[in-house]
């Protein structure tokens, strides 16, 4: 019974919704290194289940798991990093399947955009998240079933713009008291994410906060118009620009 009432509307519920929540609050909890392995494997085996209720529909519960694995990427223990990296890998993989084989787009979009909310929230990026990285490259490479199709390849360009994300992260901190110098870094690497619209929005709205703070408000509104009119260009697309409404009509800062 709970299971069908899982599976209604594409598993886009409210009680799908709630069993998820339990789970994250698993991961949001401290736990040992042994609560946290079976947690991983019920995660493999509700995904394995349920996959439309990531891969389909709204992307709210795959960027929420996205963070919190990533979370766990960065832990202390070696064998938490492991099993973090093998639940990544495994839920990259259940994207590639659930989209016939074609792309890991989802997975792609939500993992950056984690990454970068976690440089800001905890700071990741050092050994220890880099060896998850070289962990999940490994399994990619090891893995026979995908020899003889793109999803390595894609493994391995996603975990080279993280590194990317993570370089340019380790240069805006370099020149954190440089607003002209640190704009400039943020600028690059929105440019670099062009056919990204959601991600260049993130860095383009990171970029409207310093110029904000620096009381360099008539750049902080450019940043903000940038910003709606790649919204507006993405609705035209999908036919719905006669309802065009965005987040950005009062944009929190005041033009003189």
């Amino acid at each position: 019974l709970f299971q069908r009432q899982l599976q209604q509307s594409d598993c886009q519920n409210a009680l799908m919704k709630k069993v998820f929540d339990t789970h994250m609050l698993f991961l949001q909890i401290n736990q040992s290194a042994a609560a946290l392995k079976h947690v991983f494997a019920a995660l493999r085996l509700f995904v394995g289940k349920f996959p439309s209720a990531f891969f389909q529909g709204q992307a709210d519960l795959c960027g929420s798991l996205c963070y919190e694995i990533l979370k766990c990427c960065n832990h202390r223990s070696r064998s938490t990093q492991t099993e973090a990296s093998a639940l990544l890998y495994f839920f990259m993989r259940k994207n590639f399947e659930f989209n016939k084989q074609k792309s890991i787009v989802r997975s792609h979009l939500q993992l950056i955009k984690a990454v970068s909310q976690l440089i800001a929230d905890a700071g990741i990026g050092g050994s220890r998240f880099q060896h998850s990285l070289a962990i999940i490259n490994n399994f990619a490479n090891g893995d026979k079933q995908m020899k003889n199709v793109n999803f390595p390849a894609e493994v391995k360009d996603l975990t080279k713009r993280i590194r990317t994300v993570l370089m340019a992260t380790a240069q805006m901190k370099e020149h954190e008291k440089d607003p002209e110098m640190l704009v400039d870094l943020q600028y690059s690497l929105a440019n670099s994410y062009a056919s990204t619209p959601e991600l260049r929005r993130t860095w383009l709205e990171s970029m409207a906060k310093i110029h904000a703070r620096n009381g360099d408000l008539s750049e902080a509104a450019m940043c903000y118009i940038h910003i709606a009119a790649l919204i507006a260009e993405y609705l035209k697309r999908k036919g719905k620009a006669k309802i065009l409404k965005t987040n950005y009509v009062s944009l929190n800062v005041t033009v003189e």
